[in-house]
């Protein structure tokens, strides 16, 4: 039986020849093993790539190739050829498996890109990508011309509101003025008669609503004068909810979430009241089966992401006030026509419209925010965001009491436009002890000043048609007589007195319409000043 001999014996065990074969198959071999790893782990590191089972069998065949080396430099002393043939069955199987593999494969790998393909795809890509930016960037600044242009158009139309009810608040408060002095002096002489003293007081009422109407369009056009200062937020909110409650009624639940660090607000107090009341009335009107009022207070900052989305108010530290109903909701299509002016949802007779249109006007001229929140069922959220107060919270004494009309015996010369109204304030003053001189015009009152009567107190209308306005009138009297007083009076003053809502420093006014008592403590003011 013939025994296999070692390949060595084949080489004569020439110690060169079978060294460099040794050495040439050993680094061959971990050749080999090195490139599997490097495929293996490439692949493993990289699962996204193409034809991964490739390479893993390309790792898999390489493996093998080293082992038949190894093999070959094993075989050189141990005749174990059977291994070896059976390692390179193993290879040759392999072998014609890849290949088969490559030739299946290969009309997919020609349709690869190329690098100069992936570079065209790229800036393709690239120029597609930047088209997308600027067709975006175009859409945001259609958006922003749309916005400017929504808020242009409110703008123009806060405008000719302000232009009609000034008008209007004028002319209107003029009659109202005659009415609701003559109407008092009238109650005063029927007051034995009960049947006439009732139809006064219809009238006086009636007039009193006239005024409230005119009031409410001067606040949403933004045109009443305010009187802002620096309030204590959070005891406004619990003096006005006291008066809700017996406002509102018992159905309905008031709860007040006031925060403990809440800053001052600079506001007119008097009418922020006025504001949360129409509110709150509002919120009743939304819950006619009763239901939660909720007031809240809180320091609160609207950075520039907020302003981004609502670009008609500033970036910067508020006093928010919420006012939230459990109540109807509001539908989404009617949220952006709520505070326009006579927009109501209610039955006739239950209300004009004029209540958020107030809040909103007042709100805006007072250089605050607000913002509403409502879903149908689920009730609504007015916000007021107020602009915080950089002083301390000034408390504002409380004078005394007026409990009877006072007199006095100075000379007051009175320049009004309109004969109706100059002849009853005429008549009131001298009832009320004083001398009187009158004017329908700036040029006629500054004959009376040039002359040699004395004159302890100018009363003028601001608003008077041709020549000088009241301001006007007041400074050019000051100039001819230093130390005279002023007392200014209209029903809409234009930005005569007012300049950003704010009456100017050192300015009385007295709005029309007024009864006497009115008349009477602003006359001693004004002298007293």
């Amino acid at each position: 039986m013939l025994t296999l001999s070692p390949h060595g014996e084949c080489l004569l065990w020439r110690p060169e020849l079978i060294w460099l074969n040794a050495v040439s198959d050993l680094l061959t071999s971990t050749a080999f093993f090195a490139i599997a790893f490097v495929l293996a782990f490439f692949v493993w590191r990289r699962r996204d790539i193409q034809f991964s089972a490739i390479f893993w069998a390309f790792a898999v065949f390489v493996t093998v190739c080293g082992i038949a080396r190894l093999l070959e430099v094993y075989t050189i002393w141990v005749p174990a050829y059977d291994l070896e043939a059976a390692t390179k069955g193993f290879l040759a199987f392999m072998s014609v498996g890849i290949a088969a593999a490559l030739l299946l494969l290969l009309p997919r790998i020609l349709v690869l890109p190329s690098r100069a393909q992936l570079r065209k795809a790229y800036a393709q890509l690239e120029e597609e990508m930047q088209q997308r930016r600027t067709a975006e960037a175009m859409i945001r600044r259609f958006q922003e011309i749309e916005a400017t242009e929504a808020q242009v158009r409110q703008a123009q139309k806060m405008e000719a509101v302000g232009q009609l009810t000034g008008g209007v608040a004028h002319d209107f408060n003029n009659i109202l003025t005659v009415i609701t002095g003559t109407i008092e002096i009238l109650a005063d002489a029927v007051k034995d008669r009960p049947h006439l003293l009732q139809i006064t007081n219809l009238i006086s009422s009636a007039a009193a609503r006239g005024a409230d109407l005119t009031r409410h369009l001067l606040a949403f056009a933004r045109r009443q004068p305010l009187q802002p200062r620096s309030v204590d937020i959070n005891g406004l909110v619990v003096d006005t909810a006291r008066l809700l409650r017996r406002t509102l009624g018992e159905q309905i639940e008031i709860e007040s979430m006031l925060a403990d660090d809440i800053l001052p607000a600079m506001i007119d107090p008097s009418q922020l009241s006025t504001a949360i009341l129409n509110l709150a009335v509002n919120a009743r009107d939304a819950m006619p089966g009763g239901g939660k009022l909720t007031l809240e207070t809180r320091n609160v900052v609207l950075d520039d992401d907020y302003v981004r989305m609502n670009p008609e108010v500033a970036a910067g530290s508020y006093v928010m006030i919420a006012v939230s109903d459990t109540g109807e909701g509001i539908p989404a299509n009617l949220l952006d026509k709520v505070f326009e002016p006579f927009f109501t949802t209610k039955d006739v007779g239950k209300g004009v419209g004029l209540g958020l249109s107030m809040v909103y006007g007042f709100v805006k001229q007072s250089n605050g925010h607000i913002k509403i929140y409502s879903e149908p069922g689920h009730g609504t959220t007015v916000k007021l965001y107020l602009p915080q107060a950089s002083a301390d919270v000034t408390e504002l004494a409380a004078g005394p009491a007026i409990t009877t009309i006072a007199h006095g015996d100075e000379t007051v010369l009175i320049v009004e436009d309109d004969a109706l109204v100059r002849d009853y304030v005429v008549a009131q003053i001298k009832r009320l002890g004083y001398t009187t001189l009158a004017a329908s015009k700036a040029d006629e009152a500054l004959a009376l000043i040039d002359g040699p009567v004395r004159i302890d107190l100018l009363f003028t209308d601001i608003i008077m048609p041709g020549g000088l306005n009241g301001r006007q009138l007041a400074i050019e009297a000051l100039k001819r007589r230093p130390g005279l007083k002023v007392l200014y009076t209209s029903g809409y003053t234009e930005n005569a007195i007012v300049h950003h809502g704010r009456l100017d420093a050192g300015v009385l006014l007295l709005t029309k319409p007024y009864v006497s008592a009115d008349l009477a403590r602003m006359l001693r003011m004004a002298l007293a000043s």
